[in-house]
C-alpha cells in the first residue's frame, strides 16, 4: 500500500512547496506532499511528503525514505542526483538524509537556526547542495558556491520557493509574497512583490531558464519572461496548491495539492 499522486516531471530543476504546510503536520490530519523531483531522463518523478515518505513514479527507483523514523523536525524538501540514482531529503532543522549513490556533504542538523530550512538544491555535478532558510538565508555545502543571500534583510514575507539556473552558477527565490530575489547568473523577469499578497507557494522555471511561473496556494498561476499563460481551475480550499512542477515532456505545469492530487495545466496529459 501506498500513497498515490499524478505524474510529475521536471528536468534538472529542483522545486519547493510552501514550509508552512510542512511545519503544521502535528496539527493537521495528516502528513503532506512537501516538494518534487524530476529523475534526469524527465520520465518519472519522485515526490517527498512531510513525515518523510516518498513517492516514486515513472522511471523513479525507490531507494529508501525516513517513513517511520523519528525525525526532529518535518521534511520540507528533496533533490536527485544527476545520475537519477539517488536523492536527498532535507527536514526543517537542515538535516540532510541521504539516498541511493546521494552523498552527504553536511548539514545545519546540529546548528541552532535563526528561522527553518525549507528546500534544497543541487549542484550541477552533484558534489554539493544549497540549503534555504525562509528568511532567504543560504547553506553552502561541498562545491556548491555562495552567490548570496537575504539572511541579513528583513522581508515583508518568508522566502518559499528556490530554483537554480541552468549553469548552475546561479538560483532564484520567491517569497510568500510573491517577491522575488536573483544570485548570481539569475536574471529579473518579473514579481508579485508590492501587491498585499501573502499565499504564493513556489515557482518553476521555463526550460530556456528565460523566465518562470508564480503559484498562489488557492492555485492562481502567474508567469514572467517566455514563460506561458496556462488556464485552470482552483483546487478546494481544504487541499491548498503545496509545489509547482514544470513537465518538459509535454511542456505542461503540474500543479500539486498538499493531498498528492495534482492539475495539470497546458497541453492534454498522456501519461507515461
Amino acid at each position: 500500500m501506498g500513497r498515490r499522486i499524478g505524474m510529475i516531471v521536471l528536468a534538472f530543476v529542483v522545486v519547493s512547496g510552501i514550509f508552512g504546510a510542512a511545519a503544521s503536520t502535528a496539527g493537521a490530519a495528516g502528513p503532506v506532499l512537501v516538494a518534487g523531483v524530476a529523475t534526469p531522463d524527465a520520465k518519472g518523478a519522485w515526490a517527498a511528503w512531510s513525515d518523510g515518505y516518498v513517492s516514486f513514479h515513472g522511471t523513479a527507483r525507490f531507494f529508501g525514505g525516513e517513513f517511520g523514523a523519528r525525525l526532529n523536525a518535518p521534511i520540507t524538501g528533496i533533490a536527485t542526483t544527476p545520475t537519477g540514482k539517488g536523492y536527498w531529503l532535507v527536514a526543517a532543522d537542515g538535516g540532510i538524509f541521504s539516498f541511493g549513490d546521494a552523498k552527504f556533504y553536511g548539514s545545519t542538523g546540529s546548528m541552532r537556526l535563526n528561522k527553518p530550512v525549507f528546500a534544497m538544491a543541487p549542484t550541477k555535478d552533484g558534489r554539493g547542495y544549497w540549503l534555504v532558510a525562509s528568511d532567504g538565508g543560504i547553506f553552502s555545502f561541498g562545491d556548491a558556491k555562495f552567490h548570496g543571500s537575504l539572511g541579513s534583510l528583513r522581508l515583508a514575507q518568508p522566502i518559499v520557493g528556490i530554483t537554480t539556473t541552468l549553469s548552475g552558477n546561479g538560483y532564484r527565490m520567491v517569497a510568500r509574497d510573491g517577491g522575488i530575489f536573483d544570485f548570481g547568473d539569475a536574471k529579473f523577469y518579473g514579481s508579485l512583490g508590492g501587491h498585499g499578497l501573502s499565499d504564493v507557494v513556489s515557482m518553476a522555471p521555463t526550460p530556456s531558464g528565460r523566465g518562470y511561473w508564480i503559484v498562489r496556494k488557492g492555485g492562481q498561476l502567474y508567469h514572467f519572461g517566455d514563460a506561458a499563460a496556462f488556464a485552470g481551475t482552483a483546487p478546494p480550499a481544504t487541499d491548498p496548491v503545496t509545489c509547482l512542477i514544470f513537465d518538459p515532456v509535454v511542456q505542461a505545469l503540474q500543479i500539486v495539492q498538499a493531498s498528492g492530487r495534482f492539475e495539470q495545466r497546458g497541453p492534454h496529459f498522456a501519461g507515461f
